[in-house]
This record gives C-alpha cells, sequence and structure tokens, in this order.
C-alpha cells in the first residue's frame, strides 16, 4: 500500500536526510517528495512511501516524531501515482475521448491529489451544486456543502472532511475533490488543480459543450 505523509522540518541540510534514513528504518519505502513550501526555516514536504499493507504506523510516526524539528502534520492512504508526468497522462486521457472529458478528468484527480473521490457537480440558476458524476469513492446521492464562492480554493466541511474545487465550464460546472482523515489541500494542491482543468478546457475548447456533464 501506499501512503502520504506530510510533514514539516527544519529547512537546513541534513533535515531530509534524516527523514529518509528514519522512513526506511521504519520499513517505508520513498517513492515520491514533494515540496510544498519554504518559509522561515521552514519547509513543508510531502513523502509518498510505500508500506506494508495491513502494518500499523505505530513506529513510522513515532521515528518521525523522534526527529528533532520535525513536525508530522497527517498520514493517510494514496494510490500509485499514475507514471512518471501524472498531469499530463491525465490530459492525454481527456483528449483521446473527449466525449468523456470532464468525468475522465473527475475520475483521474483522486489519484493525483491524494483524495478519496472527486465528482462534477453541476450549479443551477439558484446556485445550487448537485452532483452529476463521481468517481470511485463517491456518492452521487451524497449532499455537498457548499461551495460558493466558487472559484479555484480549499476549504474545510462542517463536518471535518476537506474539500478542493475548481469551476469550468463557465463555472457551469465544478469539479470538487474531498478527502478525510488527511491535512487541508494545499494552496499547491489546489493550484495544481487549476492548472489540470484549464489543460482539459484547453484540449475540450473547440467544444465548449463537451465541458457540461452529459446526461
Amino acid at each position: 500500500m501506499l501512503l502520504r505523509i506530510r510533514i514539516r522540518l527544519p529547512d537546513r541540510p541534513g533535515s531530509l536526510g534524516k527523514v529518509a534514513r528514519t522512513l526506511g528504518a521504519a520499513g517505508a519505502d520513498v517513492v515520491q517528495m514533494a515540496v510544498l513550501e519554504r518559509d522561515n526555516g521552514r519547509a513543508l514536504d510531502d513523502f509518498t512511501v510505500a508500506w506494508p499493507a495491513g502494518a500499523g504506523i505505530g513506529r513510522l510516526v513515532d521515528g518521525l516524531g523522534a526527529i528533532p524539528g520535525v513536525e508530522i502534520v497527517g498520514v493517510w492512504p494514496t494510490v500509485e501515482p499514475a507514471g512518471v508526468h501524472p498531469d499530463a497522462a491525465v490530459i492525454g486521457q481527456v483528449a483521446a475521448v473527449p466525449d468523456r472529458g470532464p468525468q475522465i478528468l473527475a475520475d483521474a484527480v483522486p489519484g493525483v491529489l491524494s483524495a478519496d473521490w472527486a465528482g462534477l457537480a453541476e450549479i443551477d440558476e439558484d446556485g445550487h451544486a448537485m452532483l452529476a458524476h463521481a468517481s470511485i469513492g463517491g456518492v452521487l446521492q451524497d449532499e455537498l456543502p457548499a461551495l460558493a464562492p466558487l472559484r479555484p480554493r480549499a476549504f474545510t466541511a462542517p463536518d471535518g472532511a476537506q474539500y478542493a474545487i475548481c469551476p469550468l465550464a463557465a463555472g457551469r460546472v465544478v469539479l470538487v475533490v474531498a478527502r478525510t482523515g488527511a491535512p487541508p489541500f494545499h494552496r499547491t494542491e489546489v493550484y495544481r488543480l487549476e492548472q489540470l482543468v484549464g489543460a482539459a478546457e484547453t484540449v475540450l475548447g473547440a467544444a465548449p459543450a463537451g465541458l457540461v456533464c452529459a446526461p
């Protein structure tokens, strides 16, 4: 299985090495690492690691927590990254089947952003949102939290679930991404979502109607 681990650590030489050695000693194999931010001598990093299925994460958390200056922000399950360039792979899939481009995008986004599910919400004239398509893990009948304001952003729902949204099709549709038991979506994740939507709209631009959920 794969885990995403978000940690804050000192932004100085040797810090990443200590984290990597600790992960290895605990039995984790680092698959990916991404720097989310650097500020005031601290860094916020995401690690994707392979972890034995069914194994508890106690020794992993204890090991990281014992490193001076390291703060564990969150640990949550994720899925296999879609190749070396997952974002490009997603847009390639959208371009290959443009009639289902938005649905393909929604189905792929959870893997890109380590989310539980994603969906396409249609916005009616009164501004109400209703799921018209949901990826694996989502349920069409589930009630969505209030999505306004409709712009690329992240927010925490009243039930504690984390959401990121990005409008498409001139605001008639919103791509909704959700996860639970994980930290809020970082601004770099929201920007990545916005870039994916923008690229998809460019690919599908010759047929704007294709951006609206198919019946």
